[in-house]
């Protein structure tokens, strides 16, 4: 078993945070995921016929991704929220990368409801994950890059497990260890934001959005809430 939680000091920074930890069991991300493909079909679409466009820094979502990071010394212009950078690339291109149906499923979560998002492979996570305030002397591997370490900047916000770091700057890049591929199978999905009063109901919204794309797909999925007022789930 695997848990997750927000350590103390980013609960009480961020007393707002709310987090969905969307857990899948017997994933095929190697068989076709059609209704995968509509969403990011018809996301396209909305934005090619001008119904539809991504939230920029300019709205309350990505505004508040970016004044957090400025509060652990991170430029949001250089390195963006996740959701904020897969957004303007899409505004740019007009299409989204495609990787495989399980990452796909997030990313157009993701951008349709303006929410970072990021997953896990649980197969080769070790003990529990921790979002935390980094000391420094923790590596980190991106993704894409297997043979890079590198180390966050103390005070840097990271998710973590007991060997390194999963995620830096909170969001912004994954590790290349817990990279979801089309050969993973027990996936972590997590969609966040800072502003539950405001946007838990868009986070519940996603949430099960994402569980209806990834249902057909596995063989059993659930949803967990993190938060400062329940700062730890079980997996």
């Amino acid at each position: 078993m695997t848990a997750f939680r927000i350590s103390p000091a980013v609960a009480d920074a961020f007393p707002d945070t709310l987090i969905a930890v969307v857990t899948a069991t017997g994933l095929n991300a190697r068989e076709s995921w059609p209704h995968t493909a509509a969403a990011v079909e018809d996301l396209e679409q909305d934005l090619a016929s001008g119904t539809w466009s991504p939230a920029d820094e300019s709205d309350p979502r990505i505004e508040a991704w970016h004044t957090a990071y400025r509060s652990f010394g991170t430029n949001p212009r250089r390195i963006r929220p996740s959701v904020d950078a897969l957004g303007r690339r899409l505004a740019k291109k007009g299409t989204l990368p495609r990787i495989n149906p399980a990452v796909d499923s997030y990313n157009t979560v993701s951008v349709r409801r303006g929410l970072p998002a990021g997953a896990f492979d649980l197969d080769h996570v070790t003990g529990d994950v921790e979002i935390r305030y980094a000391e420094g002397t923790e590596t980190f591997t991106p993704l894409g890059e297997p043979d890079t370490t590198e180390s966050p900047k103390p005070g840097e916000i990271i998710y973590t497990d007991t060997t390194d770091v999963l995620t830096r700057h909170w969001n912004h890049r994954d590790a290349h260890r817990t990279r979801v591929t089309e050969d993973s199978t027990h996936v972590a999905f997590v969609l966040e934001t800072l502003h539950a009063s405001r946007d838990g109901h868009l986070l519940t919204t996603a949430a099960d959005e994402l569980q209806v794309l990834l249902t057909e797909h596995s063989a059993q999925s659930t949803v967990h809430y993190l938060s400062p007022a329940h700062p730890q789930v079980t997996l």
